[in-house]
C-alpha cells in the first residue's frame, strides 16, 4: 500500500507518474474500500462466494498474475462501476486465451490493440454504448473498461512502451477500445451467438487497428455497399496484406447491416461476398512483401491471379455497431492472433 501525502499536494496521478505507473491520465484512488465494494458485486458462483485472490489468469510479457482483487484495483483506477467488473474479468480470460497470442500483441512494433466488444444484458446492465458515436468519447462505460483493460496490460502484464510494449508509434485505441454491440438493431441477433457463444452477456478481444472507415451515404444495394468494405481491406499498407491468417472485423452501421439483410443476405453471405471481393492480384503482393505468411495454395498461385485477403471467409467477422448514418468501418487484425469470445463470468 501506498500513501498519499496530501499536505504536500501528492496525488495518485504523481505518485503513478514516480513510479513509472498508469497511462498518464487522472486516476481514481484504489482505497481498499473502494476496491471491495467493487469485488462485492460479484455474483456466487455455484451458491459460493468468488475468490478474490484466485488467479484468473497469466499475462505475458511478464508473467503478470491476475486476480479479482487486482483487476478490481485496476477498475477502480480507471473509474469503472461495480457492475463492470465481471465484464473486466472475462475480457482478462480472453486475454490470456492461446489463440489470442498476447505476447506476440505485445511484442509486435504494429500498432494493435485489444478492442472489447461487449454483448448482450451485460451492455444494457453496464451502460454501454452501441449507437451513435459507439468508438468515441462521452461515454463512462467505454471509456473506463477500455481504459481498465489497457491499466492491467501496463500495471499486470507489463505491456510499457519500450521493454514490454514494442509498438513503433503506438496509438489512440492503446488509451481504450471498447464498444458494445448494437445488438437492438441488428437483424442477424447477437455476434456472440453467431460464433457458438449462447449466453446472456458475453465479450469478444479482437486484437486489431484502429477503425478504417467505409462511407456510402447512397447505395440501398448489398453489393454497392460491401464493395466499398472491400475496398477498405484492400491495402498494402494493413498488416493482413502478408499474412493470412489474418482476421477482419467488419462494423457494419445499422443502415448498412439493414441494406444488406433486406435484399436477404445473412452475415455469413456478407462475409463471402467480401472474401470474393477483396482481392489483390498476387503480382502486387508479391511486390509490397518478399515475406508473406501465406497459405500454402495461396502461395502457389500465379502471377496474375487475385489472392484474398485472408485465407477463408470465416475469417471475416460481421457485427454491427454503431447509430444513424451510413458509415461502417473494417478493423484489420494484428495478423498473427485470433479473436476470442466469452460468456461474461465473474
Amino acid at each position: 500500500m501506498v500513501d498519499v501525502d496530501v499536505e504536500a499536494g501528492e496525488t495518485v496521478l504523481d505518485i503513478y507518474e514516480r513510479n513509472g505507473w498508469g497511462d498518464g491520465l487522472p486516476l481514481e484512488a484504489p482505497t481498499p474500500e473502494r476496491v471491495d465494494a467493487m469485488l462485492q458485486a460479484l455474483a456466487p458462483v455455484n451458491g459460493r462466494p468468488v475468490d478474490p485472490d484466485e488467479v484468473i489468469a497469466v499475462l505475458p510479457p511478464r508473467s503478470g498474475e491476475a486476480t479479482r482483487r487486482t483487476i478490481a484495483i485496476n477498475a477502480v483506477l480507471a473509474g469503472c462501476r461495480p457492475e463492470h467488473l465481471p465484464v473486466l474479468i472475462s475480457a482478462v480470460r480472453a486475454l490470456a486465451h492461446p489463440d489470442l497470442n498476447l505476447r506476440g500483441v505485445n511484442a509486435t512494433t504494429h500498432p494493435v490493440a485489444p478492442l472489447l466488444i461487449v454483448h448482450g444484458q451485460a451492455a444494457v446492465d453496464g451502460g454501454f454504448n452501441a449507437g451513435l458515436g459507439a468508438f468515441g468519447p462521452g461515454n463512462r462505460a467505454n471509456a473506463a473498461v477500455g481504459r481498465a483493460l489497457r491499466l492491467i496490460l501496463l500495471h499486470i502484464a507489463g505491456a510499457r512502451p519500450g521493454p514490454g510494449d514494442a509498438s513503433t508509434q503506438g496509438g489512440p485505441a492503446k488509451y481504450g477500445y471498447c464498444v458494445a454491440e448494437n445488438l437492438d438493431e441488428s437483424p442477424w441477433g447477437g455476434y456472440a451467438r453467431s460464433v457458438g457463444v449462447d449466453a446472456p452477456s458475453a465479450i469478444t478481444i479482437h486484437c486489431g487497428e484502429a477503425p478504417h472507415n467505409v462511407h456510402d451515404m447512397e447505395s440501398e444495394e448489398p453489393a454497392r455497399v460491401l464493395d466499398k468494405v472491400a475496398s477498405a481491406m484492400t491495402s498494402t499498407g494493413q498488416n493482413n496484406a502478408p499474412i493470412s491468417q489474418g482476421e477482419y472485423f467488419v462494423a457494419l452501421c445499422p443502415e448498412h447491416a439493414a441494406a444488406c439483410a433486406a435484399d436477404g443476405w445473412t452475415r455469413d453471405d456478407v462475409a463471402a461476398y467480401l472474401f470474393n471481393q477483396a482481392r489483390m492480384r498476387v503480382s502486387e503482393l508479391k511486390r509490397a512483401f518478399g515475406l508473406r505468411a501465406w497459405a500454402p495454395w495461396m502461395q502457389r498461385l500465379s502471377d496474375d491471379d487475385l489472392v484474398p485477403m485472408t485465407e477463408a471467409a470465416a475469417n471475416i467477422k460481421v457485427v454491427v455497431i454503431g447509430g444513424a448514418g451510413k458509415h461502417s468501418s473494417v478493423i484489420p487484425s494484428w495478423g498473427m492472433t485470433r479473436s476470442v469470445t466469452l460468456p461474461v463470468e465473474p
